[in-house]
């Protein structure tokens, strides 16, 4: 499974970076918003920093205004997908930037119908929102499972399902158990994933046994 961190913090995305754990960075207009930053400026730095992709989302909702803004996010650097939203423009656009050769992210995706809609449109990405299910009482992880199955049965669908809005570590695995593509991660749920307390039980247990030999490595 890939990981990719969900923010537009880059001082948050450089610190992951240097761990040899992040493949690419999904943004979207809150998070540039937070930033306080100009949005090229920030995805400009971001894919400086990451050679995977890059997710810029459009901020039109025609499609004449999505390709206008996609010709400008795609022109910062090579690494950058174009995030789009699940209309029917936005499809119109993904096909239209897919046919180009431009890596597209289609988001806020809430049914297997709308992630089969954005393969056909030849999305590079579709983004099934997995907690903000939960939070309205249904099992996002369901929803990754009917996707995957759907995309197993077409060999021509190339899109790569990625898990967004996730919450907790129980999100990611469950999804690395289904065989997701790509999981989105905000840096706090991606550090949690080290956590563990007999871990840090047991490094505690080692290093008070290593200090009372009274040794140095170096």
């Amino acid at each position: 499974m890939k990981f990719f961190v969900d923010t537009a913090d880059t001082a948050e995305i450089t610190a992951l970076a240097a761990s040899g754990l992040l493949d690419g960075v999904t943004t979207n207009p809150s998070l540039i918003a937070k930033s306080g930053r100009k949005i090229l400026d920030v995805i400009a730095e971001i894919c400086a920093i990451v050679p995977g992709p890059v997710s810029a989302e459009v901020a039109a909702t025609e499609y004449d205004g999505m390709i206008r803004e996609a010709n400008v996010l795609r022109a910062i650097a090579k690494n950058v997908t174009v995030k789009l939203p699940l209309t029917p423009d936005g499809l119109r656009a993904c096909r239209t930037l897919a046919d180009q050769g431009t890596m597209t992210n289609v988001t806020l995706c809430f049914s297997a119908a709308q992630a089969l809609l954005a393969a056909k449109a030849g999305a590079t990405f579709v983004s099934p929102f997995v907690g903000r299910l939960d939070d309205i009482g249904q099992n996002g992880m369901d929803l990754i499972a009917d996707i995957l199955q759907i995309f197993d049965n077409y060999d021509a669908l190339k899109t790569e399902v990625l898990v967004a809005s996730v919450r907790h570590p129980i999100h990611v695995i469950e999804a690395a158990k289904l065989g997701a593509h790509v999981a989105t991660l905000p840096p706090a749920v991606l550090r949690s994933l080290y956590s563990h307390p007999l871990t840090d039980k047991g490094l505690a247990s080692f290093l008070a046994d290593w200090a009372k030999t009274g040794q140095s490595i170096t």
